[in-house]
């Protein structure tokens, strides 16, 4: 019977020097058939654990295993995964389908296969043509579909994905976004993808892990770790996050009360990561969740501000407000009627829903 998970980190640590922990204790679980993205600052980890998983690095402690079994001591070729580098890593001197037939030669594919594999898999990159070409006469985007097309000619169950978007520019990096997530869904392979990009991963995946100083900070579906970060951290590395500085007074069941610093007053918040009255803790709120003075019972909570700042940004306005001492307070004003009003140096009054504001770790 085979599990649901086809991958297992079971108490993995990497350590370089002996000393430092990049990993510390990952327990991670990947679910057969999904898009795992490990997201993070550089430096947090996340590359060292595609690394691990791929072979190209061993743990230090704990046990990798792929399909149930432990592959700590199995070489990077006997594992079966497909790879796809930010460098495209293709072999300059083959065409490009020499460069697909390249895997299923080394498994040793009968003539015919090899060829109908790599038309399939040009079909599947929308590459038809190209086959007789060399890397260097394609752009970057059909050289790393080239690479995607290599990481899954040979039909493997799990394909990693390091940064492999890294080196295009913005328009051709988001077509390639969708581009990968639709391979992915039509095919059903698992991918585990690292990548810092925000962006990127809340495009992509079903799930993301969130990593810094080599722990997974919240593993969660995008939405969940947009709309409810469970710490400082996550909230400030996911989407645009205002910060408001207070100390809890006093807490009643799943709220609290907080008197902000900067004499901002008190306002009501979620208790998220909050254990006692009498704490610091740092208040997180969406910009798109703000309100400029809201009508009358529309809002929990409201405060003076001052408009610091107006950007015309066509299907919004980003409007830079001074809140409680805090002057980089976003509001993401939607253009529509009556908005234009809004002048530098005015002062208003900014309001928010309980729900909308959390409470998390100081």
């Amino acid at each position: 019977m085979t599990s649901d998970y086809i991958v297992n980190f079971d108490n993995v640590q990497k350590s370089y020097d002996g000393e430092i922990l990049v990993v510390k204790d990952l327990n991670l679980d990947v679910h057969r058939g999904e898009f795992l993205t490990m997201l993070g600052p550089s430096g947090s980890g996340k590359t060292t654990c595609l690394m691990m998983l791929a072979g190209f690095e061993v743990p230090t402690h704990g046990e990798i295993r792929l399909n149930g079994t432990p592959i700590n001591n199995v070489p990077p070729h006997k594992r079966g995964i497909g790879m796809v580098f930010q460098n495209y890593a293709l072999f300059p001197h083959m065409t490009v389908a020499e460069n697909l037939a390249f895997p299923l030669e080394v498994r040793g594919l009968s003539k015919a296969d090899v060829e109908a594999k790599v038309n399939r898999a040009l079909e599947m990159v929308r590459l038809p043509e190209f086959g007789g070409r060399r890397p260097a006469q394609l752009s970057g985007g059909q050289q790393q579909r080239v690479a995607v097309a290599r990481a899954l000619v040979f039909e493997p169950e799990l394909v990693l994905m390091d940064e492999p978007l890294g080196a295009l520019d913005k328009n051709l990096r988001e077509e390639m976004q969708y581009e990968i997530k639709h391979i992915h869904e039509n095919l059903g392979v698992s991918v585990v993808y690292v990548t810092h990009d925000q962006s990127e991963a809340l495009t992509m995946s079903n799930r993301i892990a969130v990593f810094d100083d080599g722990i997974i900070q919240q593993l969660a579906p995008p939405s969940v770790l947009y709309e409810a970060p469970e710490n400082a951290f996550v909230a400030s590395f996911i989407g645009e996050n205002n910060r408001l500085y207070g100390r809890v007074d006093a807490i009643d069941g799943n709220e609290c009360q907080v008197t902000l610093e900067g004499g901002g007053g008190t306002v009501q918040a979620l208790r998220i990561n909050v254990a006692d009255a009498g704490q610091r803790t740092t208040l997180s709120l969406r910009p798109e969740r703000v309100m400029i003075n809201p009508g009358e019972g529309q809002c929990d909570n409201s405060n003076d501000a001052r408009v610091e700042e107006l950007i015309y940004l066509g299907d919004h306005i980003r409007t830079r407000l001074t809140v409680s001492g805090n002057s980089e307070f976003i509001v993401k004003v939607p253009n529509a009627q009556g908005h234009a009003s809004l002048k530098e140096g005015e002062q208003v009054r900014v309001g928010w829903v309980t729900e909308d504001c959390r409470a998390l770790d100081a």
